[in-house]
């Protein structure tokens, strides 16, 4: 029993699938507290069937509080974070402000969950496109060590906030209509169209997102060995994220071979029939648990046979946030 279980963001579109994912899993708890912002505090929320107030995030939230899931922003996190863990509690942050800290574990159940062990009273969730690319690379590299990765990203606007869906939403409807879009929370047009990542350039030409994708995979992977390139792109897609992916291996390995390791390997469904040109879909893999795998095939431009490519879709806010957040808090 998880005793008293605070969430933080309870209002944002992660902190509402926190709230799902935890009912759907029965999670076990005596006590459960809903935190957020000034603005929406005293709001109801309904949670197993009973409504509950969302109470102010202040310094003294935490008295009592064992696990603290928090999704509510970088910079919440970095201030609040500490107090909690500081008050006894012990955070899942789904931000990015602890990720790339030594001291703070960063875990993905699947890969690395002997990692939480370590933790001082933070354990960081990573970036929701690494989350989906390492559940099924990982079983792949403990058979045959991945010496490189090339990902290229097709991400959800979910990955932006429920704003980003909502307007989403409503430039399909204005384009439809014959009306211009107008983007107010992501940078250009989403409907209809796609565009690079809207995280921070930086000097090397490569997004911040990009640089999470291979900061935190070496750090969970615990090598620095692996070469990961990376190119993230948001498109007009409401929730979930695919990504094709480029893999080298040590060793040759052969498609059949990966098909065989991903069967059985742990939140990996394998989708892949060539007959019916029937693959990964992010309609298909939008509020499921499962990373959706296919396209396995033989990399044609490496003739050793250490090529492997293949395409995958998960759900950004399930396993890419909350799901993972709430896998982690189940270990603890």
């Amino acid at each position: 029993m998880a005793g008293h279980v605070a969430v933080v963001g309870a209002t944002g579109a992660v902190g509402q699938e926190f709230l799902r994912v935890l009912e759907q899993r029965r999670f076990p708890y005596d006590k459960i507290t809903f935190l957020a912002s000034a603005r929406s505090a005293g709001k109801s929320i309904p949670f197993q069937g009973e409504p509950h107030k969302v109470a102010e995030l202040t310094e003294d939230s935490f008295k009592d509080v064992d696990i603290a899931l928090f999704s509510a922003g970088g910079s919440i996190s970095k201030k609040y974070g500490p107090i909690a863990a500081q008050a006894g509690s012990v955070v899942v942050d789904n931000s990015s402000a602890f990720r790339m800290d030594p001291k703070t574990p960063l875990v993905v159940p699947e890969v690395n969950p002997e990692d939480c062990k370590q933790h001082q009273g933070i354990i960081a969730n990573p970036n929701c496109s690494t989350i989906i690319m390492v559940v099924p690379i990982w079983p792949l590299h403990q058979v045959n060590p991945i010496e490189r990765l090339v990902v290229s990203t097709y991400q959800a606007a979910s990955g932006a906030g429920y704003q980003a869906m909502v307007e989403l939403e409503d430039q399909t409807r204005d384009v439809l209509a014959g009306k211009p879009a107008t983007p107010k929370v992501l940078p250009y047009q989403m409907a209809f169209n796609l565009f690079s990542h809207n995280s921070k350039i930086g000097p090397n030409g490569y997004n911040e997102e990009e640089i999470k994708m291979v900061n935190e995979t070496r750090k969970m992977f615990h090598t620095a060995d692996i070469q990961i390139t990376a190119t993230c792109v948001r498109v007009p897609i409401l929730r979930a994220h695919s990504e094709s992916i480029n893999i080298t291996f040590s060793k040759p390995i052969t498609e059949d071979q990966v098909r065989e390791i991903l069967s059985q390997a742990p939140g990996v469904k394998i989708v892949d029939d060539r007959e019916k040109n029937y693959f990964p879909m992010p309609l298909e893999s939008s509020d499921g648990d499962d990373i959706l795998v296919g396209r396995i095939r033989q990399d044609i431009s490496q003739p050793d046979g250490r090529g492997i490519d293949m395409f995958i879709s998960g759900d950004q806010l399930r396993k890419g946030a909350a799901l993972n957040a709430v896998q982690i808090a189940e270990l603890l």
